[in-house]
C-alpha cells in the first residue's frame, strides 16, 4: 500500500483515531485556522454535493420548494420562544459592534467602541425565530397554507469539543419550516419528512436506520414531538442522522402568526422542521469504511469507476488511451460515472492505494496484454476482489457490480445492527452488555428522573421509542414500574 495507508490505525485498536486519521487522509476535510471550524476539501465537498442533490429532488418531488433567510437573527428574537431559547442558549455566537478601526497605538485593528448595536444579532444556530417573523407577513388566510420551505445553509454553534463532521461549531445543513392549516395535517408532514430521510439513509447512503420518537428531554427545543432515524456505526455506538420536528403551534404564538380559517375564525398556524447536516458525512464514513480506507456507496461516490492504464512506453499508452476512450463512452451512456487516471507523475500501484483509501466503488485497469485480450481487471472496493472480465458489455457488467455493491454493503451495515441489538430486562445485565455496545432494548418507566439516572450511571441514552417493532408491556428495567415498550438505548455520538 501506498505512504497514505501505513500509518491508518486499524478499527480495532482505536475506532476514533481511526476515524480521525481517514478524515484527513482521504483528503475529506481537515482543521480550520478558526478553532472548531473545518475545511471540507473538494473530494469531501464532492460527496455533500451528491447527498445535497439526491434529498434537494426528493424535497421538491413532496411538494417542497428552496428559499435563504438571514444568517443573523435579533436576540430578541430567541427570547419568544422560551424552551427553544434555553435550548440554545449556551451555543450562541453573538455580534455586539458593526466596525472595526485601527488603534491610536498603531498597534492594529480593534472594535470601535462607538459602534455598538442597539440589539446583540446572533448568529443563527437554527432558523426558526427568523422563519417565523416573515412567515408573519406571508400568512393571512388559509388560502395562503401550506407553506412547503426548505433552505439549505450554514449554521453555527458554538462547541468547544469538536469532530470532523460529527461536531463542528460551524456546519452545513438543510432545514425544512413548514406551515399548516390543521394540526393533523403539521403532524402528517412531520412523518412525511422522516419517511423521506429514512429513504434517502438506506436506498442511497445503504446505511440501515431505525425511524422512532424522542423521549421529552431528548426533543428538540421547542418541539411536541421529535422523530428520528438512528444509525448503529462499527463500533457500536448510536448516531442521530436525521431529525423531523412537529412544532405544533409554538412559534405561531411567539411571533402571533394566525390565519383566517373557513369558518372565518382566527386561528394559530401549526408548524414543522426537520433537518440533516454534514453529519451524514460522518455517518458514512462509520457505517462502512474499513481499515483499508473509505468505502463508499455507489450513489453517493463522487465517481463510481476509475481507470489506470499500465503501459511500458508511449505506444503502449496511445493505444489504451484509444481502447479506454471507446470504453468510457459505454460506461457514460448507461449512466455511470468515471475518472480516466493516465497521469505519468504517479505509478499504478500509488494509485490503486489513492483510489482504494478514497473509497472509489470500481477500479478498471489496463495492461498491454490486456489490449491484446480485449479484456480489464476488475477490483470490486468493497470485498476488494479483483476478477479479469471481457471489454465485450463490460458496461453492463459493471453496471450491474455497482448495484451488487449498493446491496452488499447496506447488507452487511444491516446484518452487524442486527447482531449488536440485544434485549434486556433487569439493570445489572443492561449495565453489563452496555459496554459492549450495540442498541438495548429494554423497558422503561417513561420518567425523566429514572431516564437521567441511566445516563449518569451508564452515559446511555435513549435513541428513540421505535415507530416499529415490539409494543408488549412491561416493567422497567431499573424501577420496577409498568412500562407501555421497550425503547432503544445506546451509547451515541
Amino acid at each position: 500500500m501506498a505512504k497514505e495507508l501505513k500509518g491508518l490505525t486499524k478499527r480495532s485498536e482505536n475506532y476514533s483515531q481511526w476515524y480521525n486519521e481517514l478524515v484527513v487522509k482521504a483528503d475529506l476535510a481537515e482543521q480550520s485556522a478558526v478553532r472548531g471550524c473545518m475545511v471540507i476539501k473538494p473530494y469531501g465537498y464532492a460527496i455533500w454535493e451528491k447527498i445535497q442533490r439526491q434529498l434537494d429532488d426528493m424535497f421538491k418531488e413532496t411538494g417542497h420548494v428552496n428559499a435563504y433567510f438571514p444568517l443573523l437573527i435579533p436576540k430578541s428574537f430567541l427570547s419568544r420562544e422560551a424552551e427553544h431559547v434555553e435550548g440554545f442558549a449556551k451555543e450562541c455566537a453573538v455580534v455586539t459592534h458593526y466596525r472595526l478601526k485601527n488603534a491610536a497605538d498603531g498597534s492594529g485593528l480593534i472594535v470601535d467602541p462607538a459602534a455598538k448595536l442597539e440589539e446583540e444579532l446572533i448568529i443563527r444556530p437554527t432558523s426558526e425565530t427568523i422563519i417565523w417573523s416573515t412567515y408573519k407577513n406571508w400568512i393571512h388566510s388559509y388560502r395562503d397554507l401550506p407553506i412547503l420551505c426548505n433552505q439549505w445553509a450554514n449554521v453555527f454553534r458554538w462547541e468547544m469539543r469538536t469532530r470532523l463532521f460529527l461536531r463542528t461549531a460551524e456546519f452545513l445543513w438543510q432545514e425544512g419550516h413548514t406551515a399548516h392549516a390543521t394540526r393533523e395535517e403539521a403532524e402528517e408532514e412531520a412523518k412525511k419528512m422522516l419517511n423521506v430521510y429514512s429513504d434517502f439513509a438506506e436506498n442511497f447512503m445503504a446505511m440501515p436506520v431505525v425511524k422512532g420518537v424522542k423521549s421529552a428531554s431528548e426533543r428538540f427545543a421547542g418541539a411536541l414531538e421529535t422523530y428520528t432515524i438512528e444509525a448503529m456505526m462499527q463500533d457500536g455506538k448510536a448516531l442521530q442522522s436525521g431529525t423531523s420536528h412537529f412544532l405544533g403551534q409554538n412559534f405561531a404564538k411567539a411571533f402571533d402568526v394566525q390565519f383566517v380559517n373557513k369558518n372565518n375564525e382566527m386561528e394559530y398556524v401549526w408548524a414543522t422542521s426537520w433537518g440533516v447536516s454534514t453529519r451524514l458525512m460522518g455517518a458514512l464514513i462509520m457505517t462502512h469504511s474499513d481499515d483499508n480506507g473509505l468505502v463508499l456507496p455507489p450513489k453517493l461516490a463522487p465517481f463510481q469507476v476509475v481507470i489506470v492504464p499500465i503501459y511500458k512506453n508511449e505506444e503502449q499508452l496511445n493505444a489504451i488511451n484509444e481502447k479506454v476512450a471507446g470504453i468510457m463512452a459505454k460506461l457514460k451512456a448507461v449512466g455511470i460515472s468515471m475518472k480516466y487516471d493516465n497521469s505519468d507523475n504517479k505509478r499504478p500501484g500509488f494509485k490503486f492505494a489513492d483510489y482504494e483509501l478514497r473509497g472509489v466503488p470500481v477500479r478498471l485497469v489496463m495492461g498491454a496484454r490486456d489490449l491484446e485480450n480485449n479484456t480489464m481487471e476488475i477490483m470490486r472496493r468493497d470485498t476488494l476482489e479483483k476478477e479479469t472480465v471481457s471489454c465485450d458489455n463490460i458496461e453492463n457488467y459493471v453496471k450491474d457490480l455497482l448495484d451488487d455493491i449498493q446491496t452488499n454493503i447496506f447488507k452487511k451495515a444491516f446484518d452487524f445492527r442486527e447482531a449488536h441489538t440485544i434485549t434486556v430486562d433487569s439493570y445489572d445485565e443492561f449495565k453489563e452488555k452496555i459496554e459492549e455496545g450495540g442498541f438495548i432494548l429494554a423497558h422503561w418507566d417513561g420518567t425523566p428522573e429514572t431516564e437521567e439516572r441511566i445516563k449518569e450511571e451508564t452515559k446511555a441514552t435513549i435513541r428513540c421509542i421505535p415507530l416499529d417493532g415490539d409494543t408488549t408491556p412491561g416493567v422497567c428495567m431499573v424501577t420496577g414500574k409498568p412500562s407501555a415498550r421497550r425503547v432503544i438505548f445506546a451509547r451515541a455520538y
